[in-house]
């Protein structure tokens, strides 16, 4: 029921260090470290949550727990497991609340549910602790469980909540209604704004904002050609050429105009390297806005057919020859999402309604899971090879795949969602659209992106530097560091 995690991180501080750009994060890192590390006392630290991949949370621990212990921190990565997939139904239908969307009637079925699964989890997970030790849980899944093993051993436990929403509702008010008793035992609480936290946790609750570790398959640096080799051995691209190294086991799928499956460069190779890209790489969910931004790219189209006549040449021809991506992982292979082959089909059902041109112009991609590393270079090279990265959602905790994008020099469209909103400076990052479910709205700010490549390109290098001020793994571990430290002396001092 807890599975440790042996973090897949293979990047020491020193390597970051020889990097003359990254060497001033790892510096302070390294000099802060040196500060706090008395006051953790040699603690072990454990960090849990609900999947080894798929989604942020599960993108952020190996490079966390791996610098961690690069600094000499016993740092520990713990993934929970249940038997019981009604869990995980529960568990996306408070995540969902917690966002504003869904139904709040929540009764004595689900809590013991939710109460029967946190006690097998707590029961798996102290088989891994001891005394002193400092556990971190993640999300609502692990919440229970963390909160029991609070109650029953001496241990600092401390709740990392990844998501949340700017406005109080009444679907926020069930979801925290649920949640507080187990969220009282806590000895504190992280969340990603300040709008997020509850008031049962006022005052007793941190901002820490997520990041991205420059070095990781994900976001390193990709070579002309090692982007074109990633395409072509995960099936993306068409090429004539011999590649170097070989194609990968599993390969890209894209969804076919009869609603099947099959490979990405059918019925025709998409043209990633050589056409305007339009990209959005997300999990299969409702709240990541797929519908909408595909059908404001079918309204895009239609309006270039309607009056494209009219405009000069180089104002037309970005548009006809546009096309888009909307990337996610085989769903099957992201355990915590019981939504994810709904939202999905979804997506299928409104893509096979399209006209023959328009599903031309639009590629639904499933990347596989079997090889992180080969997923993460696969989202590494798309987003590389896009002219315009979209993140449309309508509610979105943090948003790494926009910070991800912005440190690629992508020009970014994202809606006015509050973790977006933590990133992404209106005109001078990106853009930002009011109303994620108005494909009007998206429309035009498409069309204006795809035609203007100079505000595109200066998008693109003020959002490369505002990651690299704000949103980096250095100031993330110092911000854990920090409270951890202080959490501990609350308790021992």
């Amino acid at each position: 029921m807890a599975l440790l995690v042996q973090s897949q991180h293979h990047s020491s501080l020193g390597d970051y260090e020889r990097i003359l750009h990254l060497g001033g994060g790892v510096r302070d890192l390294r000099a802060e470290a040196e500060t706090l590390m008395p006051r953790l006392q040699g603690r072990r630290i454990f960090m849990i949550n609900s999947t080894a991949q798929g989604g942020g949370v599960a993108e952020l621990l190996p490079g966390l727990i791996g610098l961690m212990r690069d600094l000499g921190i016993d740092a520990n990565w713990l993934v929970m497991q249940a038997d019981d997939p009604a869990f995980f139904t529960l568990t996306k239908r408070l995540h969902n609340l917690i966002h504003g969307h869904g139904d709040g009637d929540l009764g004595n079925g689900e809590r013991g549910l939710y109460e029967r699964v946190s006690r097998d989890v707590a029961a798996a997970v102290k088989a891994h602790l001891s005394p002193g030790d400092v556990l971190v849980v993640h999300d609502p899944q692990p919440m229970g469980a963390g909160a029991m093993l609070r109650r029953e051993m001496d241990i600092t436990a401390i709740w990392r909540c990844h998501i949340g929403l700017d406005d109080e509702t009444q679907e926020t008010r069930a979801a925290w209604s649920f949640l507080e008793e187990w969220a009282l035992p806590y000895d504190h609480s992280v969340f990603t704004a300040p709008e997020y936290i509850p008031r049962c946790l006022a005052g007793r609750a941190t901002v820490i904002r997520p990041s991205i570790d420059p070095l990781s398959d994900k976001n390193r640096d990709l070579s002309v050609r090692k982007i074109v080799g990633i395409l072509a051995n995960g099936g993306l691209i068409r090429t004539s050429s011999p590649i170097v190294t070989e194609v990968y086991p599993q390969i890209a799928e894209r969804l076919q105009a009869d609603g099947s499956w099959g490979p990405a460069t059918e019925p025709e190779d998409f043209g990633l390297l050589f056409r305007p890209i339009i990209t959005q790489i997300s999990r299969w969910d409702r709240l990541k806005g797929y519908l909408p931004l595909m059908q404001a790219f079918v309204a895009m189209k239609k309006r270039l057919k309607e009056d494209g006549d009219a405009w000069p040449a180089e104002r037309r021809r970005p548009l006809e020859l546009a096309r888009l991506v909307l990337a996610g992982p085989d769903p099957a292979s992201v355990t915590d999402d019981p939504e994810g082959l709904e939202a999905l089909d979804e997506i299928r059902a409104a893509y096979c309604g399209l006209a023959p041109d328009v599903q031309r112009a639009i590629a639904v991609i499933s990347l596989p899971m079997a090889s992180k590393r080969h997923n993460a270079l696969l989202v590494n090279a798309l987003q590389r090879c896009s002219d315009v990265v979209v993140q449309n959602s309508l509610q979105e905790g943090f948003g790494l795949t926009v910070t991800e994008a912005m440190w690629k020099h992508a020009a970014i469209l994202g809606s006015s969602a509050a973790g977006l909103r933590q990133q992404i400076r209106p005109d001078l990052d990106g853009c930002l659209i009011k109303n994620p479910q108005d494909p009007h709205e998206i429309a035009l700010a498409l069309t204006d992106l795809l035609q203007d490549q100079e505000r595109r390109e200066a998008f693109g290098s003020n959002a490369q530097r505002r990651v690299h001020t704000d949103f980096l793994v250095f100031s993330h571990i110092r911000s854990w560091l920090r409270v951890i430290a202080s959490t501990l002396e609350g308790r021992y001092a």
